[in-house]
């Protein structure tokens, strides 16, 4: 497969016109209404933009010529934390001891590999992958932007353009958090691993990342890798590039203790403070992880309404910890999720797992409702990748959406129409059945039309980083 295949690069899926879907559910906000709920007999209509143009609930069979859909309908989901290669990690890295550090070697191993070409391949499967997760837009946090030793390709953006492409193919929306990397750790220079992700300056950054351009599909944004990674004077460059675009800037953010102590003694700062000084914080940013905070740090996020992507399923499996979520959400930060590292991809998980974890470190329970759960995943995740007009059900809206099963034996009771709480607390990815991306179907029955064989595409493109 390449990126300069004419076949390969043609649309995965038409182009929509006017048309009719028909839901038996289908969770919406009704005209004037405040809050979402779960209406009966829903008939969708997407005008030739790909936006809502009508929904009407309670109203009747569905007509003739509609496209029928199953179970509950939701608005798709957002991924806003992906990192596309390390998909290829999954099944070797869960087993044995170890910290996030060990890890960080193994998965080095993995972006050594990647070339324009293999990661065109490897991110069209695992983007497919979320789709048929419902998955409809992610944000991907980009870094691997060179060649091995650091030189640029003929095109100093054929890694991220790869990307770009890749969302194309497998039918869903992208935003390209293209990620300043520039220290292997508080002013070392990079190592063998990460020259690769470095353009050396944070104005060379700035330089390549202008090249590249929104699409229909695509969104272009920034990213700062760490406080480790882009030293502390080079930090205002990229807040100022993002700024000026009114772009999402995205960064991790005191993921591990190791990082924190780091920061204090080279600083005499926590990494929230040092981001704060250099005016990163605000609510066009993302805070991914934020999980050992001070408690001024909170007060440092809640006060700029600074949003906080979670990204439960990979700070667990890397031992990072449980972040303050709920008191971060309750100081008025919103939430986002990711699946970052991919050891599933599945924002079902991701959203069930906010509440569950609250429950082992307060053992209490009923921190969040599932409409709280389902707006993180959903509308607010939309929202901190720049798709404003998508994650939820409503005129005017993108139509972007997924339906879940409710008959299946996970999902399965007299009383899952009645509202969110079996997709949330009960349903996994292998219950969605189908997505709709701008009005495109781009999952059915769940298949993916574009790439049916998805495990299949995954196995290949995985096996091909290994040889």
């Amino acid at each position: 497969m390449s990126l300069s295949d004419p076949v390969a690069s043609e649309p995965v899926v038409r182009e929509p016109g006017s048309s009719v879907f028909w839901a038996p559910h289908a969770w919406l906000r009704r005209e004037g209404g405040s809050m979402p709920a779960v209406e009966d007999a829903v008939r969708i209509e997407v005008d030739a933009t790909g936006r809502i143009s009508s929904l009407t609930p309670d109203s009747g069979p569905a007509p003739a010529g509609a496209t029928v859909l199953t179970g509950l309908a939701l608005p798709g989901t957002a991924n806003a934390h992906s990192h596309a290669f390390h998909r290829a990690l999954r099944g070797t890295v869960q087993v044995g001891s170890g910290t996030f550090w060990t890890w960080r070697d193994t998965m080095y191993r993995a972006a050594d590999a990647l070339d324009p070409d293999n990661y065109l391949a490897l991110a069209t499967a695992v983007y497919a992958e979320m789709a048929l997760a419902g998955v409809t837009s992610v944000g991907e946090f980009h870094y691997v932007h060179h060649q091995m030793g650091g030189a640029p390709y003929a095109d100093p953006n054929a890694m991220g353009e790869a990307l770009i492409e890749a969302a194309s193919r497998a039918g869903i929306r992208i935003t390209l958090l293209d990620a300043c990397y520039l220290s292997s750790g508080f002013g070392e220079p990079p190592n063998r691993h990460q020259v690769r992700f470095s353009d050396v300056t944070a104005e060379a950054w700035a330089t390549r990342v202008s090249l590249l351009k929104d699409r229909d599909h695509a969104k272009i944004g920034a990213a700062i890798h760490s406080v480790r990674a882009v030293p502390a004077e080079e930090l205002g460059t990229v807040a100022a590039w993002a700024k000026e675009r009114r772009a999402p800037l995205h960064v991790h953010l005191s993921e591990q203790v190791a990082e924190n102590e780091a920061c204090q003694s080279v600083y005499g700062l926590t990494p929230t403070q040092l981001l704060a000084r250099h005016g990163v914080l605000g609510p066009r940013t993302s805070a991914v992880h934020a999980t050992h905070l001070t408690s001024e740090d909170q007060r440092l996020l809640t006060d700029t309404s600074t949003v906080i992507c979670m990204c439960p399923t990979t700070e667990r499996d890397l031992a990072d910890g449980i972040g303050p979520a709920r008191q971060l959400a309750s100081g008025g930060c919103p939430i986002s999720l990711g699946s970052d590292s991919h050891a599933v991809i599945d924002l079902f998980e991701e959203a069930r797992a906010l509440e569950l974890n609250e429950r082992l470190a307060t053992q209490q329970r009923g921190h969040w409702t599932a409409a709280a759960l389902l707006r993180a995943a959903t509308e607010d995740g939309h929202a901190s990748l720049g798709w404003d007009e998508a994650g939820r059900l409503e005129r005017g809206a993108l139509a972007d959406f997924c339906t879940v099963a409710l008959d299946t034996p996970r999902t399965a009771g007299p009383v899952a129409r009645l509202g969110v709480e079996t997709a949330v607390f009960a349903a996994t990815s292998a219950d969605v059945r189908d997505v709709v991306v701008g009005g495109r179907v781009v999952v059915r029955d769940g298949v993916h039309l574009a790439v049916p064989e998805t495990g299949k595409a995954l196995h290949q493109a995985i096996a091909a980083l290994r040889s």
